[in-house]
């Protein structure tokens, strides 16, 4: 995969990210993909695991905003440093993470997310108080 190809990639899939519209992003993935970030460790298998998960985070998310800050093209697909905007409450969190994506036939097979947490979780918890 390019850089090009990659930031392409990400220009349609980071957006279907936002709108609460899971059947969207699911599109992006191959039916057995792998998928796992800090709240599920063990990782998600197939379109059924992942999709279930999607509809709850993206319900719970909707205006987030993630977009690409580089893209380092791998032989299976690429590396993404990303940085998200997540309202909570009053107040916007940004997120800065990176995902490991591996690519087949023009989907995501897997998708490896990580990013420090601890933010987000502190600034959820104070707003359900």
């Amino acid at each position: 995969m390019t850089i090009d190809d990659a930031i392409r990639f990400c220009d349609e899939w980071l957006p279907s990210w936002s709108g609460n519209d899971p059947d969207r992003l699911i599109a992006f993935y191959t039916g057995d993909a792998f998928y796992l970030d800090p709240t599920v460790k063990a990782g998600l298998q197939g379109h059924d695991q992942i999709k279930a998960y999607f509809m709850k985070l993206l319900k719970n998310n909707p205006e987030w905003r993630w977009t690409h800050e580089e893209v380092f093209p791998t032989e299976k697909g690429f590396i993404l440093k990303w940085k998200a905007r997540i309202p909570v409450g009053d107040a916007t969190i940004v997120e800065y993470g990176m995902d490991i994506v591996e690519m087949r036939d023009g989907r995501i097979a897997r998708n490896e997310v990580y990013f420090d947490s601890r933010e987000l979780v502190a600034a959820i918890r104070n707003l359900k108080k």
